[in-house]
């Protein structure tokens, strides 16, 4: 049940915290992790990454999250045309070449071993009609980056109706959202299983399953840096690992949740989903291989956002949240219109190449530094043993071992090793122009350069040395640590409360407080 008041509609009565409010049931909340991890990110981009390679860190957080938002719902724009492209009874308006024909020299048929039927014409084929129908009529897709063209009408539609599902779904926080994942999370399997199915009883079928985990696949792939950078992001990216999501959906968790289990389960769900979706989708493309004649390899080519503004301004969100929401929705809505452009299709796998692959990569580094060498790997342990009780100390070797050692350095080690074989980026065999490369770093630059200038602004803040002042901006801030003081036990009793706190208000490293 929910209370009455007008400023606290997205409070319970039963919540813990009455302030900010708790998930409804356990279940809201896993439901809400599962289809935050298995979405379009397991059908569209784990699928064709498997395809393309041959089978202040919370300021930089938000910001990529921000930057995958807006290119992300453009790809459930995408699925809105199509969705509302199938009802059409009509003939598609748009001539389909399906192939070319070409002179050729004897000779040169002779030399490599080709024949013709007529000994002078070779017939090469053109894209399918499904492809053609992407780029000529979805997409209206012009030839590069430099030609932007014009708004792609219908797209731009799909596009402002994708936000308001997103507002609407937003509407109470996550009393609302609980409940639409209940669909949103479950519908997903039901239609990859559809896909499944079919796929599986198509000709061709096997070709493409044989691609995906076969024979056919190219294994010598992995001695290129691409695919470990591509592998890495895609969990980064699926799971929103290194850009606030997962922090913003589990602080609606009441103080005691497992926080260890539903990790467990939720990265055991979102891989295997993954796995389960590119079974769907290569059966396909082995029957789109199979009917073309070519080789698979031939065939194709928020809520984090609303819950930072929450936190830095409680009490204007309590008044304000449903108007906050929705200009958050219009905002994202306005950015995203350069990518329904003609050119749309390359500003997506612009911000998806930089800012989803390289932006997290180097976030989730910094992240992870910070954490375990600045904030203290056992004073971590120490914050999670609070939430979910004291473990053995053979509990966490193996987690000592992947937080200190590890994981930092297989991170880097791809991170450095994919900077080192760089290669300039293309959409459909078309390079990026020099602006556009130049463009996409910035975009990077400008997510992670807030760390060194929010460190700056702390030293600035701090009293004392610089040593000093080096030593007390390691140290967590004074309002760090639970926010309801029945959990604070006596690590945390001296902490500043943050519910006593002003909007507005910067805590500082060394202790005092300072007005904005």
């Amino acid at each position: 049940k929910v209370t009455a008041s007008s400023e606290n509609f997205h409070v319970g009565e039963n919540d813990e915290n009455q302030d900010r409010g708790n998930w409804s049931k356990k279940s809201d909340y896993i439901l809400s992790m599962v289809g935050y991890a298995v979405g379009l990110g397991n059908v569209w981009r784990f699928p064709y990454l498997t395809y393309n390679n041959g089978g202040g860190v919370g300021i930089t957080m938000v910001l990529i999250s921000i930057f995958v938002t807006i290119y992300y719902n453009v790809i459930i724009a995408y699925s809105l045309y199509y969705m509302f492209a199938s009802f059409q009874l009509t003939h598609c308006n748009v001539s389909i070449k399906l192939g070319e024909i070409f002179q050729v020299n004897k000779s040169w048929l002779d030399a490599n071993n080709f024949t013709c039927i007529n000994g002078s014409e070779v017939y090469q084929p053109g894209q399918l009609p499904s492809e053609q129908y992407w780029n000529k009529v979805a997409l209206q897709r012009s030839s590069g980056l430099d030609e932007p063209g014009v708004i792609v009408w219908y797209l731009a539609l799909c596009l402002l109706l994708a936000w308001l599902i997103v507002g609407t779904a937003l509407f109470k926080g996550i009393k609302s959202s609980g409940k639409v994942v209940y669909f949103t999370a479950i519908f997903p399997y039901v239609v990859l299983l559809i896909l499944l199915i079919r796929g599986a009883t198509l000709d061709g079928a096997s070709k493409g399953i044989s691609y995906y985990i076969g024979a056919q696949s190219n294994f010598t792939k992995l001695r290129e840096a691409e695919v470990w950078k591509d592998a890495a992001t895609q969990i980064f990216y699926s799971l929103s690992v290194a850009w606030g999501g997962l922090v913003a959906l589990s602080s609606y968790n009441k103080f005691n949740n497992n926080c260890f289990s539903d990790a467990i389960v939720i990265c055991l769900t979102n891989c295997l989903t993954s796995v389960f979706a590119g079974f769907a989708i290569f059966s396909i493309l082995g029957h789109m291989a199979h009917i073309s004649g070519k080789e698979v390899s031939q065939v194709v080519k928020s809520e984090t956002i609303t819950t930072t503004i929450q936190d830095l301004f409680p009490k204007v969100m309590k008044k304000m949240r449903v108007p906050i929401t929705l200009g958050c929705c219009l905002v994202l809505f306005l950015l995203g219109l350069v990518c329904v452009t003609q050119a749309g299709i390359y500003w997506v796998h612009l911000i998806d190449h930089f800012c989803a692959g390289w932006g997290i990569l180097i976030a989730a580094i910094l992240e992870l530094m910070g954490i375990m060498w600045i904030y203290g790997g056992n004073r971590f342990i120490e914050d999670i043993e609070m939430m979910i009780g004291t473990k053995r100390w053979i509990f966490w070797l193996w987690w000592r071992a992947c937080w200190f050692v590890i994981t930092p350095m297989l991170l880097t080690a791809i991170l450095i090793w994919s900077l080192v074989q760089f290669r300039r980026p293309d959409y459909a065999k078309i390079p990026y122009p020099d602006w556009g490369v130049a463009l996409g770093w910035c975009m990077i630059i400008f997510c992670i350069i807030w760390i060194p200038i929010m460190a700056i602004i702390k030293l600035i803040q701090a009293e004392g040395t610089i040593l000093q002042r080096i030593v007390s901006c390691c140290r967590p801030a004074s309002n760090w640590g639970p926010y309801l003081e029945r959990h604070r036990g006596e690590r945390y009793k001296n902490m500043v409360d943050p519910r006593k706190e002003t909007d507005h208000e910067i805590p500082t490293v060394s202790g005092s407080r300072k007005p904005e």
